[in-house]
């Protein structure tokens, strides 16, 4: 081939596609009222999103507990003086010491039992393997007010009423079971390729699951992490029930005593629900860049 057929042919390559003709629009294109009406449509989400969160914030400047009935008077009152009264005048940060304990004790134990529970289904193969994990699908649906009794039971034979550790296991039996779910779905998705040369460079299969396979499900495991955390995090009626201290209560149980029978200090409580989604969004934010990867790739395969 000659010279002047090569260079014919790299002109013809880099020549611009030829425009739609008539304004016809390409493939993947929008039109300008589709990418309006998508915009919009998305910043009308958002605001009903943030509504909620930024109503809270406002009451939560209102000196008096009656301001959520009167909400246009706050504005020429707005005061810090609510939080002020939560940190110095409760027990706040006994509340916040509570809440940590047990979210991060629910979050290590239930992703630490989800993990191998799910890598154990997901690749063997032993008697009942499919029945187990519906088992644990199945304990999912009984309500709170069931399992309350026969849980209170069980803690007071293991003298684990009041503590911590009682609290963590409880939570662990609800955050479990989706956890285990989710990991099994999402270790499904790793090549089974990758335990086959673990086991051929002389690991266990601890080993393998351990420096091969976590590595990879990352995100499986902080989408695990933060359902378990959350859990613990915002649950109230068995907190309630198995926490007798008042120096042990989680927020959520901290929250309760803003409302007697006969009066709610709801400034109050608003304060402390600001105060409480912060760290709620500091681990949000650790785990965030791995949360959409893990939703997705942990409903690809069951």
């Amino acid at each position: 081939m000659s010279t002047t057929t090569v260079q014919k042919s790299a002109t013809a390559d880099q020549a611009p596609a030829p425009a739609a003709p008539g304004g016809t629009r390409r493939r993947g294109e929008r039109s300008l009222l589709g990418t309006l009406t998508s915009h919009g449509i998305l910043t009308v989400a958002s605001l009903i999103a943030l509504f909620p969160i930024a109503w809270l914030v406002f009451l939560s400047l209102g000196p008096d507990k009656d301001d959520y009935l009167h909400p246009e008077r706050i504005w020429s009152k707005m005061t810090f003086d609510n939080y002020s009264y939560v940190l110095q005048e409760t027990n706040f940060f006994d509340w916040l010491k509570s809440s940590l304990v047990v979210s991060l004790g629910t979050t290590f134990i239930g992703v630490l039992i989800a993990a191998t529970t799910g890598y154990a289904v997901s690749r063997m193969r032993f008697p009942g393997y499919k029945k187990f994990m519906w088992v644990l699908l199945v304990t999912q649906m009984f309500p709170v007010a069931v399992l309350m009794v026969p849980m209170y039971q069980i803690l007071s034979e293991l003298q684990l009423i009041d503590t911590y550790l009682g609290l963590i296991l409880v939570y662990c039996s609800t955050a479990v079971p989706y956890c285990a779910w989710l990991m099994k779905g999402y270790f499904d998705t790793i090549p089974f390729e990758i335990d086959e040369a673990g086991r051929v460079d002389g690991l266990s299969p601890f080993g393998t699951f351990l420096r091969l396979i976590l590595p990879l499900a990352r995100p499986g495991l902080a989408v695990a992490a933060f359902y378990s955390f959350i859990t613990a995090f915002g649950e109230v009626a068995f907190a309630t029930t198995f926490l007798l201290d008042d120096e042990k209560y989680t927020f959520a149980v901290g929250l309760q005593s803003f409302v007697s029978e006969h009066d709610a200090q709801r400034n109050l409580m608003a304060a402390t629900a600001v105060l409480i989604a912060i760290p709620v969004s500091a681990f949000f934010y650790l785990v965030q860049k791995n949360l959409v990867t893990g939703l997705t790739a942990g409903g690809t395969k069951g």
